[in-house]
């Protein structure tokens, strides 16, 4: 979708067009997704709730506009170049020019393991050699490596990443032994727990517990001072200001410098956006826009790091009884 300007209503109408499609060819709309952009855009189609006609309308629209767009004239599929450059050079030329395009065989089943844990990878390949280990991360996604590398013992990261730094081809005895690696750990996939973000859910329970929850946060320091403040983290998710009052949040927006506002609303969901600009003037708004416009796309790391800052005042804030938080979404009767 190409109309809408912000990230977060593109994915809002993704997410719309998803759901207006049904479960089968939404899933294999779902199936050609990253794993972050399966992440983000499952992430808003949980969240939606009381659509109204009109927006199911407008993004439905938009999306066959774009499609009338397109020339229909489709890239050749693999298959097709696969058979004609068989006849052309041979299949072992035919082979060389197709992993060139679309990456070597084996990325489709690496792709499979970004939903595998780098912990439980790490434990797996550390037990390779390191030549193994450092072509192993080699192919899989830059976020998952760097993750995985951390899972490994500190003493083979250094050799890990200097061989993977050395790589320049694969040979193809070694991307065997790799396929063969990867097939394994596919199979041993299946039998893997499920994950479960415990500090969420104790954050969670906390949160509806307002006589006694912090009281309980500052026994669990006592206990183990990095999983409490992981719990109290997610205590203070950004997403609850969405769920404020507006004084609440008219005292945490005049807390906040306009520039940090700009920095962590990017690509932020509409309900908080909406909710964050609700208590501010026109005017405000006109600047905190035209500040979002020049800093342009940031990087995902600089934008949780400001949205943190922002709920370490709001935590200050509610810590000196300024403002009243509402910490979970409770259900209101009239």
């Amino acid at each position: 979708m190409t109309q809408p300007t912000s990230q977060s209503n593109r994915l809002e109408q993704a997410a719309i067009v998803l759901l207006s499609m049904g479960e089968e060819p939404a899933a294999a709309v779902l199936r050609c997704l990253s794993r972050e952009e399966l992440l983000e855009v499952t992430g808003v189609m949980s969240r939606l709730s009381g659509i109204k006609v009109d927006a199911v309308r407008n993004s439905l629209q938009r999306f066959f506009d774009d499609y009338r767009e397109q020339s229909g004239v489709h890239g050749a599929s693999r298959s097709f170049l696969q058979r004609s450059l068989d006849i052309a050079f041979g299949s072992d030329i035919a082979r060389s020019v197709l992993n060139s395009i679309y990456g070597d065989a084996i990325r489709p089943k690496l792709a499979r393991l970004q939903w595998a844990s780098p912990r439980w990878l790490a434990e797996c390949i550390s037990q390779e050699h390191v030549r193994m280990q450092s072509v192993f991360l080699a192919f899989l996604p830059p976020g998952l490596a760097s993750e995985v590398i951390a899972a490994l013992p500190a003493e083979n990261r250094e050799a890990v990443l200097l061989h993977m730094a050395k790589l320049t081809e694969v040979d193809r005895e070694l991307l065997s032994e790799l396929e063969e690696l990867v097939d394994r750990f596919l199979q041993n996939l299946d039998l893997q727990g499920t994950s479960v973000s415990g500090a969420r859910q104790v954050a969670e329970i906390l949160n509806r517990l307002p006589d006694t929850g912090a009281r309980l946060v500052e026994r669990l320091r006592d206990l183990d001072t990095s999983t409490a403040e992981q719990i109290e983290r997610s205590m203070y998710d950004f997403y609850l200001l969405s769920r404020q009052t507006e004084p609440t949040l008219q005292r945490i927006v005049d807390a906040v410098p306009l520039e940090q506002w700009a920095v962590a609303l990017k690509g932020a969901e509409p309900a908080l956006r909406e909710a964050i600009l609700r208590p501010m003037p026109r005017r405000q708004i006109d600047s905190l826009e035209e500040l979002m416009r020049r800093t342009g796309p940031l990087p995902r790391s600089r934008i949780e790091q400001a949205r943190r800052e922002i709920m370490d005042v709001v935590k200050r804030l509610a810590d000196a009884g300024e403002i009243d938080l509402q910490l979970f979404a409770e259900a209101v009767v009239e």
